[in-house]
C-alpha cells in the first residue's frame, strides 16, 4: 500500500473506525520472465551482459535478449531521443541517445538501419536498448 492509499484508507477509518487494512497475499507464482525483468531493472542505464539478466528473453532463446532490426523515423537531435520502426511490424519503440552503442549522432537521420534490443526506460515503459547503426555497404 503506497502512502496514497494509506491516506485515504485513514480518511476512510474516522468515517468508519471498523475498517481494517485489506490483507494482500504474497505474490508466489513469479514466471522467470517476471524475475528477470526484476533483475533487469527499471531504468537501469548499465550495459549489462547477457547472461546478468539471469533469465530467457521472450522468445525462448537462451542466449539473452535478441537483436531486433528497424529504422530511425524520427529523431529530435536537441531533446535527444526518438523512435524506430521495428522490420518485423508492431509500435514504434522509443530510444534514448545514451542508449546509441555504436554509431554517431549525427547519422540518426529518418531511414537509417538500426539493430537493438528491447528493454524498459526509467518509467518502466517500452524502450529501445542497445542501439547500434548498421553500417552501409560499399
Amino acid at each position: 500500500m503506497n502512502a496514497r492509499q494509506r491516506r485515504l484508507f485513514e480518511d476512510a477509518r474516522k468515517k468508519n473506525p471498523h475498517l481494517k487494512i485489506p490483507d494482500a497475499p504474497p505474490v508466489t507464482n513469479w514466471t522467470e520472465e517476471d524475475l528477470a525483468l526484476i533483475k533487469q531493472g527499471v531504468g537501469d542505464k548499465t550495459s549489462r551482459a547477457a547472461s546478468a539478466l539471469g533469465g530467457s528473453s521472450a522468445s525462448g532463446d537462451s542466449d539473452g535478449p535478441s537483436a531486433e532490426t528497424g529504422s530511425v523515423v524520427t529523431y529530435f537531435e536537441e531533446k535527444g531521443f526518438g523512435f524506430l520502426r521495428p522490420d518485423n511490424g508492431g509500435r514504434d519503440v522509443f530510444f534514448h541517445i545514451s542508449r546509441l552503442n555504436e554509431g554517431q549522432a549525427t547519422d540518426l537521420a529518418p531511414g537509417t538501419k538500426v539493430i537493438f534490443e528491447l528493454g524498459m526506460d526509467r518509467t518502466g515503459k517500452m524502450a529501445a536498448s542497445s542501439v547500434r547503426i548498421v553500417p552501409k555497404e560499399a
